[in-house]
């Protein structure tokens, strides 16, 4: 069972920033805390492994995430987007999230 699932544009981009950051050999570090209002944020970035740390593979692109954040992203979906023209950003859909709101027929493009 996978913690996190990832769209096929999320893990594309994800190799492109591999290949152009020389990040080879480090994996992908996701995080998510909540805050006191019960924000979700979340964060990425290429890390080395520390010895409590969740580690999995998905289509070749390892990934690293600490105990302490997995019950909070079990079950999430990362997305690579356009959110204006131009413009291409990361989301989380996170079911865990107190402000999620799953995504209509209407919200998608195609």
């Amino acid at each position: 069972m996978d913690i996190i699932t990832f769209s096929p544009t999320a893990i594309a981009q994800i190799k492109l920033n591999l290949q152009e950051n020389e990040n080879n050999g480090m994996a992908l570090r996701i995080a998510a805390n909540m805050s006191a209002d019960e924000t979700v944020n979340y964060g990425m970035g290429f890390d080395e492994a520390r010895e409590d740390d969740v580690q999995f593979t998905y289509d070749g692109v390892d990934f690293l995430v600490s105990p302490d954040c997995l019950e909070l992203l079990n079950g999430a979906h990362l997305d690579f987007v356009e959110i204006e023209p131009g413009q291409h950003h990361f989301i989380f859909l996170n079911p865990n999230d107190p402000n999620y709101k799953p995504p209509t027929e209407e919200d998608a493009v195609d």
